[in-house]
Parts: C-alpha cells; sequence; structure tokens
C-alpha cells in the first residue's frame, strides 16, 4: 500500500510523526486538499520515494502502489540563520539521500519501497546515521537483543534468560567462547525414588562439537550441586542417564483415588502416548499428601494402609479400544508417617498405545486423627525410539530437588562453551576440530555446514580466509556469538565478517571476503583517457549540525555475559553526539573500541563518492581494490598519453605543469591495467616532456596498433587520488564504477 507520513521533527523522524493511507489514484495536491491542508503553516519539504516534488508539481504526481510521500517540515531558527541552515539541509537532501539511503536501509533490514524512502528521507535531513560506503556500519541500537519477539533468545534477551522449548525455532549455532542458556531437546520430567523427587532435562547446547568450560545454575559452578549428576553427549552419541523420549499425560493432575464405598469410582481412563507412538512402559506417580499414619490417644502414630489398582487397555490412532481391561499392578502401601510419601510405579508392556485408569481398592478412613489420602498426580509413557540427535552436542541432567536446588533455578542451566571447527591449510587442507574464536573459520562454517550455505571448497575463496585470519589473530580480533534466531546465511555471514572489519562479496560463483585495511598499491588507473565523457561524477556527503562526532560500541561483555557499551571518539571531538551500534560477535572492550574508532574515522574521513563509466577495463578492480583516479575537473593531476619514450625522457601527450620548490611524480599504466611508480621527475625544456630519475621497470608503448600508455602526472602524492571499489556494475557495452575516496586517517585512528 502507498503512505503518506507527515514528520513535525526532521531531526528525530520517528518521533513525531502522523502516518495516512491514502487512495490510489490521488494526486498529493488532491490529497491534501481532502484533509483541509491549503498550506502547511512552518516550511515543509515533499518527498516522494526519496526524492524532493515542487508545491508546482504536487496536482501532477499520482500516488501509486507502495509509493511513499513525505512532508517533513524544515529546521527552523532565528534570523538569516534558520534560512542557511535549510538552504544546507535541503543541498544534503540532493546529494546525500540518493547514496545514503538505501545502503543504510539494508543495514537496518528495511528492504521495502516505503521504509526506504523513509530511510532515505531520515538521513538527509537527521544525519543521524554513521557513514561508511565501503563497510557498512553495523545495525543500530539492539540488534544484542532478540530478532524474533515471539520467542526470544535465552542468552541474550536478559528477560528471558533461562533454559525453554522453544519448538520451532532453529537449534542454535555457537561460534567462539560464549555463555549459552541450552534449550531443551526434551521435555523434561519427573520421578519419585525413595520420597525424593529427581528431575531429568535434556539441554542441546548446539550444532557441531565444543569444549565445555563450565556448567553453571546461573552464576554457581555445578559442582556446588551435590544434588545434580550429568553427561556431556558429543555429537551422534546417545544418551545414557536417563530415558530421553518420556511424554506425560497433562489431564492426570493430583486426582485423589476413592474406593467404591465411599462414592469414588475409576478415574480415567487417560490416554497416555499420542497417536502413530508405542510405548512399552507406563509410570505413574502416587502420592499421598498427608502421608500414612494414625495419631493414637498417646500421640503416637499407628500404621495406616492404603490399596489401589491400575489397569490399562490398548487403543488405536483414533482411541478405538483394541481389547480388553489388563491390571498393571495391584499396589499396597503401608506407613506410620505424616511426612508427604511420594513414589513412582512403572510398570513394562507389550508395545502400543494405552489407555489408563485407577481406582482405590480400601476404603478411606476419614477420620479427623488419619491422614490416608490418596492422589494419583502424574501418568507418563517411556516411547519406543531409535534416539538419533544428530551433529548436536548434548547434555544430560539428573537433578535431585532439594532446598539447594529450586524448580526456578533448575531452569538456570547454562554452560560456557567454545565452539571446535576445522581449520583448512593450503598444504594440509582440512584439520581435525579444534577450540577457536577464529573469524575466519567461523565464516567457513557458515557457508559449508549442511545448517549453512552447503557450498563445496571450490565455491570459497579460502586462500583468502587464511590470509585475514593471520590478520585477525594479530589484532586479536575474535567472533563470539550465538545464534539462536531464523536468519539467512548471508545475514550470519555478514555480520561474523562485520566483526572482523570485513565484507563477504559473490564474484563469479565464488563467495570472497575483503578487510578494509591500508592499501598502498592500486590495481588500475584511470583518466579522463579511459573515463567515459559526461559520466564523471563526485558526491559530497555534507556533514550537519547532528552528524554523529562518535560511536557507541554495544558489545557483549565476556566477563559479566551481560550487555555493555564503549564510547569512541576521535582525539579532536567533543563525544557530544555519538551514534549507537550493536556490534555482535564482539565481547572484548579493546576490541569494540577499535572499532568504533574505525567507524568515527570512516565516519569524518570518508564523504567523497566518486562515479564514472568505463569500458572493460573496469572489470580489473574489484569490491574494495585500491584504484587510482586522475582528473582535470577536480584538479586531481594531469593525465595523457606516452607519445615516445627513449631513456630518460618520457614525451607525453599533453603538456604538464611544474611548480618550483616540490617534487614531481608521474605514474604510468602497464598494458594489464595495474600501475608503474609513482616515478619521479625533472622538467625538460619542453612542456610536454619529463626526465625521469630512475629507470622504470617496463617499456612504455607508444604505437599505434593498441592503446597507448596512460599517465597521471602530479605534485607529491598529488598526481591523482586513491579511492577504494564499492560497486562495480556492467551498463550495456560498458562499465560503472563507484567508489569512495580513500584517506590513509581512517586506518590510523584505531592503533
Amino acid at each position: 500500500m502507498a503512505q503518506i507520513a507527515i514528520h513535525h521533527n526532521p531531526f528525530h523522524l520517528h518521533l513525531n510523526v502522523d502516518l495516512f493511507t491514502p487512495k490510489r489514484g490521488q494526486t498529493i495536491r488532491g490529497w491534501l486538499d481532502e484533509r483541509g491542508i491549503v498550506e502547511f503553516t512552518k516550511p515543509t519539504l515533499c518527498l516522494v520515494d526519496g526524492e524532493p516534488v515542487l508545491r508546482k508539481d504536487w496536482s501532477l504526481v499520482v500516488i501509486a502502489k507502495d509509493m511513499v510521500v513525505s512532508f517533513i517540515t524544515l529546521p527552523q531558527g532565528g534570523g538569516g540563520g534558520g534560512k542557511i541552515l535549510r538552504t544546507v539541509l535541503t543541498i544534503a537532501v540532493m546529494v546525500a539521500a540518493p547514496y545514503a539511503g538505501a545502503a543504510l536501509a539494508g543495514t537496518l533490514g528495511v528492504t521495502s519501497a516505503i521504509g526506504t524512502s523513509l530511510i532515505t528521507a531520515g538521513i538527509a535531513l537527521a544525519g543521524s546515521a554513521l557513514v561508511n560506503a565501503l563497510i557498512p556500519p553495523p545495525m543500530p541500537s539492539s540488534a544484542i537483543s532478540n530478532y524474533n519477539a515471539t520467542s526470544p533468545s535465552p542468552t541474550y534477551s536478559l528477560q528471558a534468560q533461562g533454559n525453554q522449548a522453544r519448538l520451532g525455532e532453529p537449534i542454535p549455532v555457537v561460534y567462539g567462547r560464549h555463555v549459552v542458556y541450552p534449550d531443551f531437546g526434551a521435555t523434561p520430567y519427573a520421578e519419585f525414588e525413595g520420597n525424593d523427587q529427581f528431575l531429568f532435562q535434556l539441554h542441546v547446547i548446539g550444532q557441531g562439537e565444543y569444549d565445555i568450560e563450565q556448567i553453571r545454575i546461573e552464576d554457581t559452578p555445578i559442582s556446588s550441586f551435590e544434588e545434580i549428576v550429568y553427561e556431556i553427549i558429543q555429537p551422534y552419541g546417545t544418551v545414557s542417564l536417563f530415558d530421553t523420549d518420556v511424554v506425560t499425560a497433562p489431564e492426570v493432575a493430583g486426582q485423589e483415588l476413592l474406593n467404591a464405598a465411599d462414592g469414588g469410582d475409576w478415574i480415567g481412563p487417560f490416554v497416555v502416548n499420542p497417536a502413530e507412538t508405542t510405548t512399552d512402559l507406563i509410570s505413574l506417580d502416587i502420592i499421598m499428601p498427608k502421608g500414612l499414619y494414625y495419631a493414637n490417644d498417646s500421640g503416637s502414630l499407628n500404621n495406616r494402609t492404603v490399596t489401589w489398582e491400575v489397569q490399562a487397555r490398548l487403543i488405536d490412532d483414533d482411541g478405538v479400544a483394541l481389547g480388553s481391561w489388563i491390571t498393571l499392578g495391584t499396589e499396597t502401601h503401608t506407613a506410620n508417617t505424616n511426612t508427604a510419601i511420594r513414589n513412582t510405579y512403572k510398570y513394562p508392556v507389550a508395545a502400543g498405545r494405552y489407555e489408563v485408569q485407577a481406582i482405590r481398592t480400601n476404603a478411606k478412613d476419614n477420620s479427623a486423627r488419619s491422614g490416608n489420602d490418596l492422589n494419583w498426580n502424574a501418568l507418563k509413557a517411556h516411547l519406543i525410539h531409535t534416539p538419533d540427535f544428530g551433529d548436536v552436542t548434548l547434555l544430560a541432567m539428573k537433578m535431585r530437588a532439594t532446598d539447594n536446588l529450586s524448580q526456578r533455578s533448575s531452569r538456570m542451566v547454562n554452560c560456557i562453551v567454545t565452539r571446535k571447527l576445522s581449520i583448512w591449510h593450503d598444504q594440509n587442507g582440512w584439520s581435525s576440530v579444534q577450540a577457536t574464536q577464529s573469524i575466519a573459520w567461523a565464516m567457513a562454517d557458515i557457508l559449508k555446514a549442511s545448517y549453512g550455505a552447503d557450498l563445496e571448497d571450490s565455491r570459497i575463496d579460502l586462500q583468502a580466509l587464511v590470509a585475514l585470519d593471520t590478520i585477525w589473530q594479530a589484532r586479536g580480533d575474535t567472533f563470539n556469538g550465538v545464534f539462536d534466531s531464523k536468519r539467512t546465511v548471508w545475514d550470519a555471514l555478514t555480520q561474523v565478517a562485520r566483526c572482523g572489519r570485513a565484507i563477504p562479496f559473490l564474484q563469479g560463483g565464488l563467495v570472497r571476503f575483503v578487510r578494509d585495511e591500508p592499501k598502498s598499491l592500486p590495481v588500475a588507473l584511470f583518466s579522463p583517457r579511459n573515463i567515459v565523457k559526461s559520466s564523471f561524477k563526485i558526491d559530497y556527503v555534507m556533514p550537519g549540525e547532528d552528524t554523529a562526532d562518535s560511536v557507541t560500541v554495544e558489545f557483549f561483555n565476556q566477563k559479566t555475559w551481560k550487555p555493555d557499551e564503549v564510547t569512541a571518539s576521535l582525539p579532536d571531538s567533543n563525544a557530544e553526539q555519538p551514534a549507537t551500534v550493536s556490534l555482535f560477535g564482539c565481547t572484548n572492550k579493546d576490541h569494540a573500541m577499535r572499532e568504533g574508532l574505525y567507524m568515527a574515522a570512516a565516519n569524518r574521513y570518508r564523504r567523497r563518492m566518486v562515479n564514472f563509466r568505463t569500458e572493460l577495463e573496469g572489470l580489473i578492480p574489484t569490491y574494495g581494490d585500491l584504484i587510482a583516479i586522475s582528473h582535470d575537473m577536480p584538479r586531481w593531476g594531469e593525465a595523457g598519453d606516452v607519445v615516445a619514450y627513449e631513456h630518460p625522457i618520457l614525451t607525453l601527450s599533453e603538456p604538464v605543469t611544474f611548480e618550483n620548490g616540490n617534487s614531481h611524480y608521474i605514474a604510468l599504466r602497464k598494458r594489464d591495467g595495474s600501475i608503474s611508480g609513482p616515478w619521479e621527475v625533472l622538467p625538460t625544456s619542453k612542456d610536454m616532456q619529463v626526465e625521469l630519475l630512475d629507470e622504470i621497470d617496463f617499456t612504455p608503448y607508444t604505437g599505434s596498433a593498441e592503446e597507448r600508455t596512460h599517465f597521471s602526472f602530479g605534485i607529491g602524492e598529488d598526481w591523482a587520488v586513491l579511492a577504494r571499489v564499492t560497486t562495480i556494475k556492467p551498463r550495456g557495452d560498458l562499465i560503472e564504477i563507484a567508489s569512495v575516496v580513500e584517506n590513509p586517517l581512517v586506518h590510523t585512528a584505531d592503533i
């Protein structure tokens, strides 16, 4: 549907906004007239799908499906200052929004046309988002919180921390070292042994294999609880501590068994196991809540006895009886105690589906001195099954209920674990699994695992992962996160890569990776000689009064295992306008600070976007590569062809200008598109010739059978501007390249 939004606060578009659903086919002016809006009381900007529309055109624009129309009140100021600010912000709409809106919409998870348009308007006027064209910033605040509100994460959602049966949710995948509150792998159940209650819980730690550092109840190590016995089941293993496939009939909930003489009758029948299941063991929990006694005149307790009978009958999947009742047991219990008596009675049966009933067979003593109530507390069936949990690590626990272990604390089981992954070597291939916090091998697992993309090695740039892993280990960058909600493989891969300041991308069917790091050698040179005429464009993302001047990074602190945050700002920043981002997978404060400084530097120093079209040499660079751009419009060096070469003299197709007192350099493009140099040169008597101070590493081509060698000339490092490639798109016979001008300060801010 189309949507109209009237924003009353241009700096916080999500506040003070009125939303309307217009009729399709109306014009903007028609909708305003219908609501009696002849003119807005304050200067107001109209955006249609993120593009400004003048008032004179409001009667011409017809509202179409999925169109979003935004009316945004411009900031007001006193005197002439207000007019200047409005002008600056209007320019920002024209320059910043088309670049940043769609990119940030993807980062925020916004995919609809309406959402993207609103985000575009928000960037243009609010200026509250971070700018980084190469590696998109992480999600804004609350990325650590749960993605699926209907089934909150037991690890990241503090309100829901604890063990849960999250039906329909994915089996968690843990990477690195992390605390986990494991989901139930089977329905917990209880039994009584010698009047003690035992709770049986099966927990799923996660997919794959783990090094289990600690098992805890809340914050206390499990070694402090003598009443707990546990076992860890490795992938494809079996549980030996207890039967895992036990179902409890919900209809049985403490009904009192009475004899016919007391007006009682058979309780039931209750179906013990679901349709299309079979059981060969039925168990009943019988409780005497008051104990079993008779208080005599001397104050001591005499014996009392209760007897009861349990019967079962085979039924089919429709609940129709298949035979007559059989007696499972005729039980008798005698005691003289006023303490509650609790026992579980188990009855082997032939495999099948059953219904069960029970009755008391002796009369109840209703004297006030007597305690002989008999309650049927639970009915359970142990199902016949072949356990196969697959490639999953399990934790089985048998807990005895005591004052030390309450019902609530029994649901606060958590583990500190480190994932074991295979590591690839270019000579030895994949290793056996080992505990690791590596970003590289977490990404490889996402791409290779059956719960991930299930790709072959040939589809993954493993050599790049080896190189990146070396860098990340040296820096101490790790990924420690739990994926326990539904998401796409690409989303998970991007989040892991972002923890290492990297991004994945597809190229020729191969998943490749690029990290934003210092680069000094351009892979290609572009100048007016190979840039299509009139295609060169520079966009300046203008900062405003509300532009973020620092970054608050939310992370999950590995010391407290609770959300934490740190604010990073550049040395000369006031840190008065922080942008908040959540770095999922980061659990180290120093790591969070480094990434915060990097994002703050990228936000400040990368605000020039360069787009142009070229021919097939545009396919030489790839995403993230460093290219050199020379162009006379912004005075980025002087460019042309090499006409003749006789060492040490280069004859050029264009005159070049030397300035006294400065060192001048020339860079040459080789046949494969790469750059030779830059080489220091001196002037000659001719303005179209330069003298090389050193012998160059190739022979320039100066003939006419192919393109002559291109050159770029300038003072010092100004022979060209260096930029990082952000997009390469085929456009018919041409290639369109989008890039962001590089600044070395981006990479020195976090050192």
